[in-house]
């Protein structure tokens, strides 16, 4: 299925886990391939460049590049700092990007807040090994 929503008005839908009776339900964590592919995508559109002009100058196909885009494909490292490349970010500044989203969309779920003046983006306590 399709959606025929804006890319900004596209929401990653947290669904809830399984809990104890009685116990709040505790909301599963969207996937990393979903938030780095928004990241991409969002960038891309901001960009006004379409998905066949990035895949060339990042020198993935372009179908592969939409399926990242979507998260449906888990890129290697080196396609998504290819991908990054192309649109002029680096590889920290794409995970960064993608570490903030997870930030924002788990606290909002999860009912915390971050402390006045904290940046979403904080590099404390995320790795990612590829």
């Amino acid at each position: 299925m399709t959606s025929h929503l804006p890319n900004e008005a596209r929401v990653i839908a947290l669904r809830p886990q399984t809990a104890r009776p009685g116990a709040r339900p505790a909301v599963r964590e969207p996937l990393w391939r979903d938030l780095v592919g928004d990241v991409l995508r969002r960038e891309r559109l901001s960009q006004e460049r379409t998905l066949k002009e990035v895949a060339e100058t990042a020198r993935i196909s372009t179908p592969y590049l939409s399926e990242v885009e979507r998260g449906r494909k888990e890129a290697s490292s080196e396609v998504l700092a290819a991908a990054a490349g192309a649109l002029g970010l680096g590889l920290g500044d794409l995970l960064a990007r993608a570490q903030g989203e997870l930030v924002r969309l788990t606290s909002r779920h999860t009912g915390t807040s971050r402390p006045r003046g904290t940046s979403a983006a904080r590099r404390d306590g995320m790795c990612l090994a590829a």
